[in-house]
């Protein structure tokens, strides 16, 4: 599909795009407690594939108090710190004189922080979402990595209807699979194929698909599998919102949005 064609199906991620970023919870915090920013992420993607996080995100571990030991855990490893630290060392200010003390974390409240920010529906993007499936003239789907709550805890309830534009749903922890492993692009071409074809069209590929993420990682992932991609940055939903007009041809942005840009 070329760059100015416009795609059969729009793939979005969900944290950080459709609803507000749990990152931002994690910069708040780091900055709340006066812990050098960018700390908790690093500490969470050098663990991968199969730290706390990453195994919470398959389905492989539940989420309970051998859950949370783990992730702080990997949030207390001296080896990750210290490599943390070397990173910084390259920055402008940086000093490589003194390896400072491994930051206190909480990470149990931490995560029910993420958790509880991030269901709240992103003021840019889940407005333009609903108008796409108003539109009626792409396939919308989800593909996120994510964790599953406890029977009978209230997160298991999509309150705020953030699923409800889209025509598939893929989530990490109920298929296994975690962005950015290439089954997990193959399985949402594959839905968007047969969504395709069940609306009489002869099917999908890659190249009919523009995938919207927050994480660099993911849009490789899905750039290899050879989807479009566009990348949507913390605090900017707004961009990303006006780059999906473009694509699509559709005004998406609510007039009073539209002036504040």
């Amino acid at each position: 599909m070329a760059d100015n064609q416009q795609p059969l199906g729009l793939l979005f991620d969900i944290g950080g795009v459709c609803v507000v970023s749990p990152f931002q919870a994690i910069l708040d915090y780091e900055i709340a407690n006066k812990i050098p920013t960018g700390w908790v992420n690093f500490s969470i993607s050098r663990t991968s594939p199969n730290g706390s996080w990453h195994r919470l995100e398959r389905g492989e571990i539940k989420l309970d108090a051998n859950f949370f030991t783990a992730f702080n855990s990997d949030l207390k490893s001296p080896e990750l710190w210290r490599r943390f630290h070397e990173t910084r060392q390259k920055e402008p200010a940086g000093d490589a004189s003194v390896l400072p003390p491994l930051p206190e974390l909480d990470a149990e409240w931490l995560f029910w922080e993420m958790m509880r920010i991030s269901r709240e529906p992103d003021p840019y993007m889940f407005p333009a979402l609903r108008k796409l499936k108003e539109s009626g003239k792409f396939i919308l789907g989800a593909l996120s990595n994510t964790i599953r709550f406890p029977d009978g805890h209230p997160y298991n309830n999509d309150s705020a209807n953030i699923r409800a534009p889209f025509d598939f749903f893929i989530s990490s922890a109920h298929t296994g699979l975690r962005k950015p492993d290439p089954q997990i692009y193959e399985a949402a071409v594959n839905e968007m194929d047969a969504m395709a074809k069940k609306r009489g069209m002869e099917g999908a590929k890659a190249s009919d698909i523009v995938f919207f993420d927050d994480i660099g990682e993911n849009l490789k992932g899905a750039k290899k599998a050879g989807m479009r991609t566009v990348k949507v940055n913390l605090g900017k939903t707004q961009d990303a919102v006006r780059e999906l007009e473009k694509i699509t041809g559709l005004q998406l942005l609510e007039t009073q949005d539209r002036a504040k840009l």
